[in-house]
């Protein structure tokens, strides 16, 4: 059974110096404990240890590196957020204008466009879960002006108010023949569908983590992305800066493909001037957890 007591902040400060490691503001260490959990901290500090199994530090491990790290991270949620939101609001924008065109405006709850039905039905109950509980003035509206109207509200009104998630999996959930699953592609510098879903499923994971303040530098993503050989947009010209099928687990790739989309949205962005500032304001940040590649700012992909 699980024996382990809780330790007051002081004794926490106390185990960690026991440990190995150096921690030479006290009262600042407190500080930092009483807001941010000694737990949360510990996937930061984690990889200082030369004993993971006791717990001991390697030498010149120091709790200000730690708090570097921590907020490094959270730095660099709340960069991709603000990526993500764009892409997000281009994908709902794209999926709502050329579905509601080649099909009606109730086209995401037609079960003969997707390919699975038991998706789409978890989909929908979510949606009509979010729809219910909405605020919103024009939703609350359209549900008094339209009471004999069993359908939900079209699809410029139902999907502004559901998640990234949902939409990245209408779209993969599309049927290769709906013509507009190949337009939405095209636009965002994809070519076809074949590529763009494992980009968005990917992505919407990374929103998950940031939405949820978790952990990305040296965390192994769970998704995996198929690469186009020979994309239509500026890319990666070295070969040896295009990550095996291995590496897809580290955030690079998966950054990099944010840009590829964001080229196409908002070209002369400044995402990768944002990031390298951030890389350069915390100097001692591993870079190879993220699986950066050697000089990937100069990347035509980056240079945009």
């Amino acid at each position: 059974m699980f024996s382990k007591k809780p330790l007051t902040i002081k004794q926490q400060i106390k185990q960690l110096q026991d440990r190995g490691l150096t921690i030479s503001k006290t009262k600042l260490a407190e500080k930092y404990l009483s807001n941010i959990s000694y737990y949360r901290l510990g996937e930061y500090w984690y990889v200082m240890q030369s004993d993971k199994l006791n717990h001991v530090f390697k030498p010149n491990s120091n709790f200000d590196d730690v708090i570097a790290l921590y907020n490094f991270d959270a730095e660099l949620r709340l960069l991709l957020f603000e990526v993500i939101e764009k892409i997000e609001i281009s994908l709902r924008t794209k999926l709502i204008y050329h579905l509601s065109h080649e099909v009606d405006p109730w086209w995401f709850q037609n079960f003969d466009l997707f390919t699975d039905s038991m998706a789409l039905v978890k989909t929908l109950s979510n949606l009509q879960e979010e729809l219910t509980r909405s605020k919103d003035v024009t939703i609350k509206n359209h549900f008094k002006n339209h009471k004999d109207d069993k359908r939900f509200p079209p699809a410029w009104k139902s999907l502004e108010q559901t998640s990234f998630g949902a939409l990245s999996k209408l779209y993969g959930n599309l049927k290769p023949s709906v013509q507009s699953k190949d337009s939405i592609a095209v636009e965002f510098g994809a070519v076809n569908h074949t590529y763009l879903p494992s980009w968005l499923q990917s992505i919407a994971q990374i929103r998950n983590f940031c939405a949820h303040h978790s952990r990305l530098w040296n965390r192994n993503l769970p998704g995996t992305v198929k690469l186009l050989s020979k994309p239509p947009n500026p890319w990666i010209i070295k070969t040896e800066n295009v990550p095996k099928q291995h590496e897809f687990q580290k955030l690079y790739i998966h950054m990099t493909l944010m840009k590829y989309l964001l080229n196409t949205i908002q070209p002369n962005n400044d995402f990768k001037r944002q990031l390298y500032q951030l890389f350069n304001k915390y100097p001692k940040v591993d870079q190879n957890a993220l699986g950066m590649k050697l000089n990937w700012m100069e990347e035509p992909v980056w240079k945009i």
